[in-house]
């Protein structure tokens, strides 16, 4: 069965099946990243979110709970961005996912070490853009998508971008099961990635709180984008939180974002210096209003309330849509081995041959 699903992104990441773990903050720690790979997928841990200082041991984890290849993610603007380059390409850690940068230096500096560049985008000039930078993968987030997402469904963003790039193309946002896979597959896409469905397995570290919110989602209209938490379009489940936040006025929003950069900062060990030049770097991206920067702080605070404090009615619960037909957890590897397992019954089923290139 191994053989039957094998494409060119199971070359590319060394794993067995072409389905992705994608880094989310707070939940793709050391042990769910394990379990993934075990599993015979491919995990990335999400170490954008991990405290300057803790980033070596979190990898030396993962190593600890397999001896198979694994991703790292982070982003250009995190304070310890440096550190995590430095960890990457001293593990020989297999690949790497971003978002906002890193620049054509940066991914120089990664394929020079032999790491795979794997940025996650949601619109076709920003895959276009990816690859000219030096890409070795493209990921595309369609709107359905957990967090951040864009505005344009899966189903059109990737013919769009197998259509504009040469390079292999990954598929996420909406990505559940087999079908997925398939549909997936005989789009042209390399494989799958997803979020959501990994949170909701019995290897997520999410405070049991947080998941029985995420299981009762039943909805998908009611897990929807808003731009009230840091300026930019997030998808959340919605919950009493979301909506205090919709409700408030921009300048209550921007002195509680202010609150929480205080918070944060000293939970991060960033003196006022430090936090200054993160602004200032946020400011300069050329991606973020002023109102962005000045309210980003507001998104780590209220998603480790509700995802890592398990508080779902005070804190934000990131998701995509497919949360809402999840309804039990199974542990990464009953995950996987189904969704290998219902792909080859739909190949078969429609007579496509079951190998992708």
């Amino acid at each position: 069965m191994a053989s039957d699903l094998h494409t060119i992104l199971c070359d590319r990441l060394g794993c067995r099946f072409p389905v992705v773990q994608t880094a989310m903050g707070w939940v793709a720690d050391a042990r769910l990243v394990a379990a993934t790979c075990n599993a015979g997928g491919f995990g990335f841990l999400a170490a954008a979110t991990i405290e300057p200082g803790k980033v070596e041991a979190a990898m030396r984890d993962v190593k600890a709970r397999t001896n198979k290849p694994f991703g790292v993610n982070f982003h250009m603007f995190q304070p310890n961005a440096e550190e995590v380059l430095e960890a990457i390409i001293s593990h020989k850690v297999r690949a790497v996912s971003y978002g906002r940068g890193p620049d054509a230096r940066t991914i120089g500096r990664l394929k020079a070490a032999g790491v795979v560049c794997m940025p996650t985008v949601g619109a076709v000039r920003h895959a276009v853009k990816a690859v000219e930078l030096g890409a070795d993968i493209v990921t595309i987030q369609g709107a359905e998508g957990g967090g951040h997402t864009g505005a344009v469904p899966t189903t059109i963003l990737l013919p769009q971008v197998l259509d504009a790039v040469s390079v292999p193309v990954v598929a996420a946002g909406g990505m559940c099961d087999g079908r997925s896979l398939a549909a997936a597959l005989a789009w042209g896409a390399a494989g799958i990635a997803m979020g959501t469905r990994f949170l909701l397995t019995s290897d997520s570290p999410v405070a049991r709180g947080a998941l029985d919110r995420y299981l009762a989602a039943d909805d998908p209209a009611l897990i929807r984008v808003t731009t009230a938490v840091d300026g930019l379009p997030q998808r959340f489940i919605e919950n009493d939180e979301l909506r205090r936040l919709e409700a408030m006025s921009l300048p209550a929003r921007l002195a509680m974002s202010a609150r929480h950069a205080l918070s944060w900062g000293r939970q991060a060990g960033l003196g006022p210096l430090a936090m200054a030049r993160l602004g200032l770097r946020l400011a300069t991206s050329g991606d973020n209003s002023f109102a962005q920067t000045v309210m980003a702080p507001n998104l780590p605070v209220l998603v480790q309330r509700g995802m890592v404090e398990g508080d779902a009615d005070h804190g934000l619960l990131p998701s995509g849509q497919v949360a809402a037909v999840i309804d039990r957890l199974e542990s990464c590897e009953e995950l996987i081995a189904r969704i290998v397992r219902e792909a080859n019954e739909r190949l078969r089923a429609l007579g496509a041959p079951t190998a992708a290139g």
